[in-house]
């Protein structure tokens, strides 16, 4: 090969593999695994509900090292608030009826615990951001997550 005859590049057909549907990443039955699910419906349904788009996490929980946990903290991560938020204001013809939708996800089993699951701090927080106008949902899978969501970007909730 010479610089002045560079051999052809040809494209390389990406590999086939499984699409990975909400029920895949739900199977496990853990929190993550239901919030995995919402995220990835959410990201299959932005074509439908455009709004979906801004639909984020916001990681408080699970096990970090000590520097990171450090780092999470001074930066801002606050113990209770809850798992994820959709910033889309919802009004009526007369009011600003909810100023966005937080939802927090606990595994099935949660729903039978006391307080469903909810520490102290995320009924703290629940009970704050209703008091500040927001609607609040706990969801005990990603299909309850999944219709609160639709019921929100419709305004049916």
């Amino acid at each position: 090969m010479t610089w002045g005859n560079p051999p052809k590049l040809e494209p390389t057909k990406p590999k086939k593999g499984k699409v990975v549907t909400p029920e895949d990443l739900a199977k496990s039955g853990t929190e993550d695994g239901h919030q995995a699910a919402v995220m990835c419906w959410a990201a299959l349904s932005v074509g439908k509900y455009k709004e979906l788009k801004w639909l984020h996490s916001i990681p408080n929980g699970g096990q970090r090292n000590i520097i990171e946990a450090t780092k999470m903290v001074s930066t801002g991560t606050r113990g209770g608030i809850w798992d994820l938020f959709l910033p889309l204001p919802i009004h009526t013809e007369w009011a600003v009826q909810y100023a966005g939708l937080y939802i927090e996800m606990k595994k099935p089993e949660r729903r039978k615990h006391k307080d469903g699951g909810l520490s102290k701090e995320q009924l703290e927080f629940g009970a704050y951001a209703e008091k500040m106008g927001y609607f609040c949902a706990v969801c005990y899978s990603w299909e309850e997550a999944r219709d609160i969501l639709i019921k929100y970007v419709e305004v049916k909730v």
